[in-house]
C-alpha cells in the first residue's frame, strides 16, 4: 500500500529551449509595473538578455531594476522594499541564479506590507507570523543548481563571526511561474557548472534518503539522478551534445527544488548553512567538497548502528541511478556511491575549506551550529566526532 504523503504548493512550470520567450508575457498579465532583478553580470550583456528587455518594452511594461551582487542580505533586501515600494510594483520577475531568485522572492513577499524582512526570518528573526499577500512573481534561473524557482524560502545571509544563513518562508512566496530555459544556462562557467551541478546532485540525494522521504519524490529524486548522471560531467567536460546537457542539469536543478521543499535534506546543507555564514564559501561549492566525505559517513553509521536501515537501500539505487547500472545494486553499493561521489569531487575540482580559511579548529564551532534545520532529517544522527570528521577531510 502506498504509504500517506503530503505535497506543498509548485509554480506553474514552463520548461524546454526558447519558453524565455514567454516571460513578457506572463509578466504583462499582473500589471504594467515591473521590477527586474538580475545578477551582478547584467542580463543586458547577453544575446538572450537584450532580446528580453526589448520584449518587455514591447508589451508595454514599465521596468525598474534591481541588481544582486553576492549572496542578498536582510539589510539588501529592505533597502530594496523601500526603495520599490512606492512604485506599486505590479510584478516581480528574478532572471539569475539562487542568490537573484531568493532576493526577489523576498523582496516580492515584502512590497506589500513595507515590513522588514527580520520581523519573519527564522529563528533569528522576531517570529511575527508572515500573513501575505505576495506580489506576483515570475522565476526564470540561469544556472543549474538551488532549485529556488521551486521553492517557497528565499535563503539570506549575514556573513561574519556572529553571520547566518537562514529562510523567510512561506508558500506565499512560491513562484507564480518557473519558467526554466536552458538556453539561458549558455553563458555558465565552469566553476558554477561544477559547483551548482553538485548542489542539485546533493539535493537530490539527499532529499532521497531524507526521514521525509515519500513516494512523490522518490519518483523526482529518481529521476533527477539519472539527469544529473547524464548532463553534470558531459557539460563541464565539454562532451558530447552542449544543449542536451544543460537541458538535463536546468531539469535536474528543478527536480531538486521540488524535492527539498517537500522531503528534506540532510547533513551536508546542515554543514553548509554554518560555513556559509562565516567564510566567503559558496553555497554549491560547500555542498559539493562536502557531499562525497557525508555520503561516506552516513553509510558507515547505519552500517554500524541502523544495518537494516531503507537508507542503506537508497544509498545502493542512487550509486546506480549515477553509475548507470541497470542491474540490481551490489551488497556494496552504498560505498560505490561514496567512491564515485569523491571521484566525481576531484573531476569537478571542488575546493578544500581550507581555501577560504577553514582550519580543523573551526570544526567544533560549525558542528554546534550546524545541528539545526536540514540536519534533522538526515537518515541518522552523527555524532560530533563523526561531522568533526566529515569538516576535516575535506579542510
Amino acid at each position: 500500500m502506498t504509504p500517506a504523503f503530503e505535497l506543498g504548493r509548485l509554480p506553474r512550470i514552463a520548461f524546454g529551449p526558447g519558453v524565455r520567450l514567454r516571460l513578457p508575457e506572463l509578466a504583462a498579465r499582473h500589471g504594467g509595473r515591473l521590477l527586474l532583478v538580475t545578477g551582478g553580470h547584467s542580463l543586458r550583456a547577453s544575446v538572450h538578455g537584450r532580446s528580453l528587455y526589448e520584449s518587455f518594452h514591447r508589451h508595454g511594461l514599465e521596468v525598474h531594476a534591481l541588481v544582486v551582487s553576492g549572496e542578498p542580505s536582510p539589510a539588501f533586501v529592505d533597502a530594496a522594499v523601500r526603495e520599490h515600494r512606492a512604485r506599486g510594483i505590479d510584478v516581480v520577475v528574478g532572471i539569475g541564479g539562487g542568490s537573484v531568485l531568493d532576493a526577489a522572492k523576498a523582496v516580492a513577499g515584502l512590497l506589500p506590507s513595507g515590513r522588514a524582512v527580520m520581523d519573519h526570518l527564522e529563528e533569528v528573526g522576531r517570529g511575527i507570523p508572515y500573513e501575505g499577500p505576495a506580489t506576483p512573481m515570475l522565476a526564470a534561473p540561469t544556472t543549474a543548481g538551488t532549485g529556488s524557482e521551486a521553492t517557497k524560502n528565499a535563503v539570506l545571509s549575514e556573513i561574519g563571526a556572529d553571520g547566518f544563513k537562514r529562510s523567510f518562508r512561506d508558500d506565499a512566496l512560491v513562484p507564480e511561474w518557473a519558467v526554466v530555459d536552458p538556453d539561458l544556462l549558455e553563458t555558465c562557467p565552469r566553476g558554477l557548472i561544477a559547483a551548482d551541478g553538485m548542489d542539485a546532485l546533493t539535493q537530490l540525494l539527499e532529499s532521497y534518503v531524507s526521514r521525509r522521504a515519500q513516494p512523490f519524490t522518490d519518483a523526482l529524486a529518481e529521476q533527477g539522478l539519472r539527469a544529473v548522471r547524464e548532463g553534470l560531467l558531459a557539460w563541464y567536460e565539454d562532451t558530447g551534445d552542449p544543449a542536451a546537457a544543460r537541458a538535463s542539469m536546468a531539469y535536474a536543478a528543478l527536480l531538486s527544488g521540488i524535492t527539498l521543499a517537500n522531503a528534506g535534506l540532510g547533513v551536508v546543507h546542515g554543514l553548509s548553512a554554518p560555513l556559509g555564514a562565516r567564510w566567503p564559501i559558496p553555497h554549491g561549492v560547500a555542498c559539493g567538497t562536502l557531499v562525497a566525505a557525508a555520503t561516506a559517513a552516513n553509510v558507515r553509521a547505519l552500517r554500524s548502528r541502523e544495518p537494516g536501515s531503507e537508507a542503506l537501500a537508497r544509498y545502493g539505487r542512487a550509486w546506480a541511478l549515477l553509475a548507470g547500472d541497470p542491474g540490481l545494486p551490489p551488497a556494496d553499493a552504498p560505498e560505490r556511491l561514496a567512491a564515485l561521489l569523491e571521484e566525481w569531487t576531484a573531476r569537478l575540482d571542488q575546493p578544500r575549506l581550507g581555501a577560504f580559511g577553514v582550519s580543523a579548529a573551526d570544526a567544533a564551532w560549525i558542528v554546534e551550529r550546524g545541528r539545526g534545520g536540514s540536519t534533522k532529517t538526515n537518515p541518522i544522527v552523527l555524532d560530533d566526532a563523526e561531522l568533526a570528521q566529515i569538516l576535516e577531510q575535506r579542510t
